[in-house]
């Protein structure tokens, strides 16, 4: 009897356990209605009939998605993904039940999406990818100005200084990246020449793995530009008007023609007009002024032409070409006034004319195996700069003792990427990476001037970098890993005026560590550990001179050192029905740190001379928290916040120095719909102080509004976007050391820009998906 009541017993138990215990599976996959292809990255929602968020999912790169272990009851099935309408459906999880395959999920788009390729979104979105972040640029962006300098500074993680100098985490040793090529063009330069229309997305990679190039100390930043590869003929036509001090135009248009086994593909993009900036230093206590004007108009014509030949379903041929012509011409003065003294005061007038042309030639060959995802990819990659600087300088007073003289500098450069690359999904849930890569780099500078103070220099700079690397990752249940290492063997050599000033060679590895738990299908937690290197570039090396007023002289230093840095992040996840969550904290160690320095004209103690250093070894630590929320149909919020602390030790002069910094930043983007034509947005920051090792610079806000509306039956945009309201954006800063000063910069920035957008063509096939060197998503939530 005894024996019978506990048999009763355990089955009583055993039932109720089985009756609570989670039971319930979903699965499916996702795919565009019209195209019949998968839709990645969709969000799956399981709520309960309250409306409660229960659990959730995205799909994988091939559109199927799992969700697992849901407790027995009714639910309300959701299916999102922007640009579609929302997929909603009641389920019931019970015993009898407990197992749910909806099969193919046919999301069908939006009105907007319709007949028309190319769509750009009315609001820029933002994913949180295991090794990046990607900005979607949207209409919202393109409206923040002409180039992509205009628009770096609103986005998470990057600011940007009033030389259109880009820094990441608070640090400016970034490595910039066009459609995944490297380019020799200095960084500020290059995103004042790309015309912000031109720009599909941003990838910010803060801590890339070993498959990478190491360059770039803070990361790296991939824009990638336009491409289509739609069925038929489709275009896209962008064109805009700044109005401020000065007027400015910028312009692109987009083309794609597909047919049978051949795609073809263009972008045509233009900016130009004048950019004034205004200036002032202050050498205390009350001892000189500089007051400087500076005009720049410049014109750059940016066109990308290709085509992908599609062999059969294994075998890819692509090729594409970019074009960037830049002309510009830079006027402005430098006066240096003299205050309660009988030095006499000094008047220079300048006047550049710069040119140059960047040629890039691509071409890749991809084939891929019986298996999914076996795949081997060879590329090359020629990128060539002609380049020329003519500097005009007429000088007055000073007694006498400034002649007027003119300098003139030719440049060019070369670089070639000979890459290969091969993808082995060893089983289900592990993946191989191995690769080779070989880049030759080849520059020459030549200055000349008409002063007879000033020598001239023929300076040539040349690098080879070899390498190998692999990495291994593997899903298990809720834990993802990667590991990788990549081994390269640099060597280098300067030579200017026929003698060797500088020469290196060594071999370094560069290990890189990701893990990835998922708590649920809607929280993950992502910790990586990374080494990379920042390597001089040609202005931090050249000795040429790049500029000189009649007080300061900007030159580079052929004996940098290459800085390395240690880098660890953590980084969690979290996505809700209504927005999402990413928060990360890193830790970074950094050797031989560059950093750029003023120091006092060893020839003329009233001179200063602007360059770079290494400094001591340097540690950065930091948070960064970013999300976005919907709180209503018609109202969407994107805020986002990074604090950045550094501690920072070199020598200026003779005098060693120590500083710690700690700085914030905060973004605030509100979107409202006030009808499904009509939309609005107000975008404001604010920039804390910071403490660099010369320099502390002030605290800097500034505040943007816009219009959009769409009308030809959602075919054409007109866009209105007023920026910086209240004309507060400018830099300020205050030193100490080699002297005692304060300085003002103010740009161009409270303006008015008027765009229009047109898309037309009526393919309807989706874009092949070509690899891109530098792209490396992740499926389905894991490190692959």
């Amino acid at each position: 009897m005894k024996l019978l009541t506990l048999i009763i017993t355990f089955l009583i138990t055993a039932t109720t356990v089985a009756v609570t215990e989670p039971i319930g599976k979903i699965s499916g996959t996702v795919i565009d209605k019209e195209l019949q292809e998968p839709i990645p990255y969709a969000t799956i929602i399981i709520n309960d009939m309250a409306g409660n968020l229960v659990s959730g999912n995205t799909s994988q790169d091939d559109g199927s998605f799992v969700v697992d272990k849901i407790e027995t009851g009714e639910y309300m099935f959701q299916v999102q993904f922007i640009g579609y309408k929302t997929h909603s459906q009641k389920i019931t999880i019970s015993s009898n039940n407990a197992n749910v395959d909806f099969g193919v999920i046919a999301l069908e788009p939006e009105l907007s999406q319709l007949d028309d390729v190319n769509i750009v979104a009315e609001r820029s979105t933002i994913e949180q990818r295991i090794d990046r972040k990607v900005i979607n640029v949207g209409k919202d962006l393109t409206t923040a100005g002409a180039s992509a300098s205009d628009i770096m500074g609103n986005l998470p993680t990057l600011t940007v200084d009033q030389d259109g100098n880009i820094a990441m985490r608070g640090n400016d040793n970034v490595r910039i990246l066009v459609d995944g090529k490297p380019t020799n063009i200095p960084a500020a330069q290059l995103l004042k020449q790309i015309p912000s229309t031109s720009i599909k997305s941003i990838e910010l990679i803060t801590n890339p793995s070993a498959k990478y190039n190491p360059e770039g100390m803070s990361g790296i930043i991939n824009i990638v530009l336009h491409k289509n590869s739609n069925l038929g003929f489709n275009g896209n036509l962008n064109t805009g008007v700044t109005f401020g001090e000065n007027t400015r135009y910028n312009g692109s248009l987009n083309l794609n023609y597909r047919t049978g086994k051949f795609n073809f593909f263009g972008n045509l993009g233009t900016n130009f007009g004048k950019r004034p900036q205004n200036g002032l230093i202050e050498e205390l206590p009350n001892i000189a002024k500089q007051d400087f004007f500076i005009l720049s108009d410049n014109t750059s014509i940016l066109y990308k032409a290709g085509v992908d030949f599609y062999l059969n379903d294994k075998n890819t041929f692509s090729f594409f070409t970019n074009q960037n012509r830049f002309t510009g011409e830079t006027s402005g003065d430098f006066d240096v006034l003299y205050l309660n003294s009988t030095e006499p005061d000094i008047f220079q007038d300048f006047l550049f004319d710069n040119k140059n042309l960047s040629s890039t030639y691509n071409a890749v060959y991809k084939r891929l195996f019986e298996k999914e995802g076996h795949s081997l990819e060879l590329e090359a990659d020629f990128n060539i700069i002609d380049g020329s600087d003519t500097g005009r300088f007429d000088i007055s007073g000073g007694g006498g003792n400034f002649a007027s003289y003119t300098d003139n500098t030719e440049n060019d450069i070369a670089n070639t990427t000979l890459n290969l690359d091969y993808v082995n999904p060893l089983t289900e849930t592990s993946k191989m990476e191995l690769g080779a890569e070989a880049r030759l780099r080849n520059s020459n500078s030549v200055y000349r001037s008409t002063n007879e103070n000033i020598p001239g220099a023929n300076f040539d700079y040349d690098n080879s970098i070899y390498s190998l690397y692999a990495t291994y990752g593997q899903n298990l249940e809720k834990w993802s890993y990667q590991l990788g290492a990549r081994l390269e063997q640099y060597d280098v050599e300067a030579i200017n005026n026929g003698q060797r000033v500088y020469e290196d060679d060594y071999i370094t590895v560069y290990p890189s560590a990701f893990a990835s738990y998922k708590f649920t299908d809607m929280k993950t937690l992502q910790l990586s550990f990374g080494r990379r290197v920042d390597r001089p570039g040609l202005s931090q090396v050249n000795p040429v001179r790049d500029f000189s007023s009649p007080r300061i002289t900007v030159t580079g230093n052929p004996e940098l050192d290459p800085q390395f840095t240690n880098s660890l992040e953590l980084n969690y996840t979290q996505n809700y029905s209504k927005g999402n969550l990413n928060a990360g904290v890193f830790y970074r160690v950094i050797n031989n740190e560059i950093n750029q320095t003023l120091l006092l004209d060893p020839e003329d103690p009233n001179k200063l001379i602007l360059t770079f250093a290494n400094g001591d070894d340097n540690s950065a630590y930091g948070a960064e928290i970013s999300g976005s929320y919907k709180p209503f149909k018609w109202w969407s919020l994107n805020p986002s916040f990074e604090l950045y602390t550094r501690n920072i030790k070199g020598f200026v002069g003779t005098n060693y120095l120590e500083v710690d910094n700690t700085a914030y930043n905060f973004r605030l983007n509100q979107t409202f719909n006030a009808t499904k034509q009509l939309s609005f947005q107000l975008f404001g920051m604010y920039r804390s102080k910071a403490q660099l090792l010369q320099i502390e610079a002030q605290e800097m806000y500034f505040i943007n509004a816009g219009a959009r509306y769409n009308f030809l039956d959602n075919k054409a945009t007109l866009s209105l976007n007023v920026n910086d309201i209240f004309d507060t954006q400018r830099f300020q800063f205050e030193s100490e050391v080699p002297s005692r000063q304060r300085g003002t910069f103010k740009p161009d920035s409270q303006t008015v820009y008027l765009g229009f957008s047109y898309n037309f063509g009526g393919g309807k096939n989706t874009a092949l998906k070509r690899k891109n060197r530098d792209d490396n998503e992740a499926q389905g939530g894991g490190l692959f």
